[in-house]
């Protein structure tokens, strides 16, 4: 699991790791049922205070996106993430909030940038056949 700690934009430290660990489970990069690392070896791989990483955990099963198995872990929920559906529709958007901009600024209207998504789906779809 990489986990990039940014100490320039402001957000606190536990919160980029509950932030990068919802968006690996949306994307399906933590499969449910996967260890997630100890507190300890997370801390020690991104130099923090283990209390930092436990609090990200404690967040994250509250959110029902990892589960505690005492004297086993922490593993990512079986019953698959509840903000699965939402963090991926949360990611799409920024993405198509930042190609209509780029869209804009180039002076491409929104019929074309339909078409041209229409086109690259179907070429995508075509090739996965």
């Amino acid at each position: 699991m990489q986990i990039h700690i940014s100490t320039q934009d402001g957000v606190p430290v536990y919160l980029q790791i509950v932030n990068q660990v919802k968006y690996l489970v949306a994307a399906g990069r933590l499969a449910p049922g996967e260890e997630m690392p100890s507190v300890r070896a997370l801390a020690e791989q991104l130099v923090i205070n283990p209390n930092t990483v436990a609090r990200a955990y404690l967040e994250l099963e509250r959110a029902g996106l990892v589960v505690k198995r005492h004297g086993s872990g922490t593993y990512v929920s079986e019953e698959g993430s509840p903000l699965a559906r939402k963090e991926r529709m949360k990611i799409l958007t920024q993405r198509a909030d930042a190609l209509l901009a780029e869209a804009q600024h180039m002076d491409v209207a929104l019929d074309e940038v339909l078409t041209l998504l229409k086109d690259r789906y179907k070429n995508l779809n075509s090739n996965q056949k």
